[in-house]
């Protein structure tokens, strides 16, 4: 091992702040942008299920009522 010691390993001959402080930011930011990401997957499929939901709906309300207009052929004569 290329320290006598775990305060020598801690210290890093007077390196240890910036080092462990890089560690710490980064496993910060790590942990932020997954909880961010799982957060915007849920937001992203809650809204996909709001949809389907209202799609659902919609074709429900629509099987249900009668056709307000309705449309018959004409036949035109081409003479």
């Amino acid at each position: 091992m290329a320290f006598d010691s775990f305060s020598a390993f801690v210290a890093m001959e007077g390196h240890g702040p910036y080092v462990w402080a890089c560690y710490a930011v980064f496993f910060v930011l790590m942990l932020w942008m997954m909880i961010g990401s799982v957060r915007s997957r849920n937001t992203i499929i809650d809204a996909c299920r709001r949809g389907y939901e209202f799609q659902a709906d919609k074709s429900k309300v629509e099987a249900s009522s009668p056709p307000s207009a309705s449309f018959a052929r004409v036949n035109v004569s081409q003479d």
